[in-house]
């Protein structure tokens, strides 16, 4: 390991590292001369020890132009580390944070790909919450947005304990051979951000009725179609839940894992959705199957391919049209079509799982897309309570053990009829209520949120699907909403990142509490005003679709501020403030106001809005 020092004062922290790190080539330097660092009081004796260890003593090294001090052979370090830069002197905290900026630009150039950088900083001087007492953010040093700017993000943040530290003395206060109070210090470990993903356009093939069809992924979902959470040789925690749940429910009942490939695409309108919750997809230049073979082809999945009547102009009903078509919503209407065809055995467990799509507002469990699991079984009428009873209480006892297992925390999990329910419903259980009556919601909390979220729906099948014999009992569950929960994960965009370093928390399926890889990200915020077109509704959920599109999902919040009438000519104005933080990567303030610019120019063409 190779392992660089900047900045020392007096090369007593170096020594000190050469003692206990043999195995680590390490590189000390200081901004002065020789002549001027051995001046200072017990540096030549430092000096000394670090040549007699086989260290390397660099002077005049200019912290922000690190590739010029160092042959290309030997430009990669596994550690930089920096202690209590500052400009000199009596310099303010707007030169500081240049001198830090141009410091982490510098790093970029000579740090190994798995390196880490090590800056530690007095008391209140980072910006962040582990600052006790924390100063106000324009007053601090605000490493963690400089560090971003050059692509770094904070990994760990701890105390900075000089007294263990055997033989070392801070110096430098005010450019003088004076020492400085390090009480409350802090170490700041900042590691390498994955790259800003590229959206380019992706095309995908899936099965439409008996053809396959291509068609070109909503920008918004470039990154997350087809990355294999639910496949066999996956470790991902979404997977693992599934595995777990369904070994727990086939302790009850036999089960069957249907394991056939899903059309992502349906076709027509979902009845009851709102159309402004799905992902309308266009069919790839010369893949729209004709009228006559889209029919043969959907014979068999009626159920969930909704067709239209053409209308003559008295309103008389003619033959059937194709309408459009959509990203899947929801896997109920496979089921249902399992359901139709009677290919299912009464008493057996049916489960189904897959990735679904819905467009809805942006929030830190409002997800776009998501995998879901649904359990579907007929049972006697007359039987179907007992058997919602009994589903219910496997979950929950399989979900106990699991928490139990993860964190040692009992949850709170209640089973809640539909009907004593009003708005305070998440995104997810307010789009399922539009795909179907729904008897009861499934609900999971944990302190400090006991409440909890809906994380699950049980339905009874509607009559069209029901015998004089069977009743048809389903249970869905949000597989990815349960992850976050049991985990400890607070943001959903963390489940589809790339970086390595979240699946490396859970070896072999194993599930863990997670420890983010990016701390205290820096947020931003920008509001935007304008005028909605005379006579129009606002789409507020296309609006916040086209955040997510235009910013990447690193729009993390976005609340309306102000709804203005304009006296006289009744026109109406909006302001929203939307706020870019990314969960997982560095984002810089630079780049968030170039999405917000963007942001602003998508907004005049596909909504049009009049900007103010």
């Amino acid at each position: 390991r190779r392992v660089l020092l900047l900045g020392e004062g007096n090369f007593s922290f170096a020594a000190a590292l050469c003692e206990v790190a043999r195995a680590t080539h390490v590189v000390a330097t200081c901004y002065e001369s020789e002549e001027e660092a051995a001046g200072r009081g017990g540096a030549a004796r430092s000096i000394r020890r670090l040549r007699d260890s086989g260290a390397e003593v660099v002077f005049s090294v200019d912290c922000t132009k690190l590739k010029e001090h160092f042959l290309p052979g030997k430009r990669e370090f596994d550690r930089i580390y920096f202690n209590f830069p500052h400009c000199g002197r009596k310099a303010g905290v707007v030169k500081n944070r240049q001198l830090l900026a141009r410091f982490f630009h510098s790093c970029a150039e000579v740090l190994a790909q798995e390196g880490e950088v090590h800056v530690a900083l007095c008391n209140g001087q980072g910006g962040t919450p582990a600052d006790q007492p924390r100063r106000e953010w324009h007053n601090s040093w605000q490493i963690v947005a400089v560090a971003a700017g050059a692509g770094f993000i904070l990994s760990q943040v701890h105390p900075f304990q000089a007294e263990t530290i055997e033989g070392y003395k801070c110096t430098g206060y005010r450019s003088q051979d004076k020492s400085f109070r390090v009480e409350g210090a802090l170490n700041h470990i900042f590691t390498r951000s994955t790259a800003p993903l590229c959206f380019t356009p992706v095309s995908c093939k899936t099965q439409l009725g008996s053809q396959e069809v291509s068609f070109q992924v909503p920008q918004v979902l470039v990154d997350k179609i087809n990355r294999g959470f639910l496949e066999v040789n996956s470790s991902h925690p979404v997977r693992t839940i599934k595995e777990k749940l369904s070994a727990g429910l086939s302790q009850a009942l036999p089960l069957q894992n249907i394991s056939s490939c899903f059309p992502l695409l349906h076709q027509g309108h979902p009845d009851g959705v709102c159309p402004s919750n799905i992902f309308w997809i266009t069919l790839s230049p010369g893949e729209a199957p004709s009228t006559e073979k889209t029919f043969q082809g959907l014979a068999n999945a009626v159920l969930f391919s909704h067709f239209g009547q053409d209308t003559d102009k008295n309103g008389q009903e003619g033959c059937p049209i194709p309408q459009q078509f959509y990203l899947r919503p929801s896997l109920l209407p496979h089921a249902q079509a399992i359901i139709k065809k009677r290919a299912f055995s009464p008493g057996t467990l049916q489960v189904l799982s897959g990735p679904v799509f819905r467009k809805c507002r942006v929030a830190p469990h409002s997800m776009p897309v998501f995998h879901e699991m649904l359990v579907v079984l007929a049972v006697s009428r007359g039987t179907e309570n007992s058997c919602i009873q009994m589903l219910v209480d496997n979950i929950k006892t399989t979900l106990n053990s699991l928490y139990q297992g993860v964190s040692a925390v009992k949850p709170s999990i209640r089973l809640q009829e539909a009907t004593s329910f009003g708005t305070e419903l998440n995104d997810f259980a307010a789009f399922e209520g539009q795909l179907g009556e729904i008897q009861h919601f499934l609900w999971v909390g944990t302190d400090p949120d006991p409440s909890g979220s809906c994380v699950g729906v049980i339905r009874t099948a509607p009559d069209e699907f029901k015998s004089h014999e069977l009743v048809v009992v389903s249970a869905s569950l949000n597989l990815d909403l349960l992850a976050m929960l049991l985990c400890g994960i607070s943001d959903w965009r963390m489940l589809w990142t790339r970086d390595r370093r979240f699946l490396r928390q859970f070896p072999e399926g194993e599930l863990r509490l997670f420890q983010s890889f990016s701390l205290y990200p820096p947020s931003y915020v920008h509001d935007v005003s304008f005028w909605v077109p005379d006579g129009e509704e606002f789409d507020e959920v296309a609006f916040h679709t086209l955040a997510r599109r235009v910013s990447g999902e690193m729009v993390v919040s976005i609340q309306l501020r102000d709804n203005f009438q304009q006296p006289g000519t009744g026109r109406r104005s909006l302001c929203y403030r939307v706020t870019f933080q990314s969960c997982d990567r560095a984002l810089g303030c630079r780049e968030a106001a170039e999405m917000q610019l963007h942001f602003r120019e998508e907004m005049q063409q596909h909504l049009r809005v009049t900007l103010r």
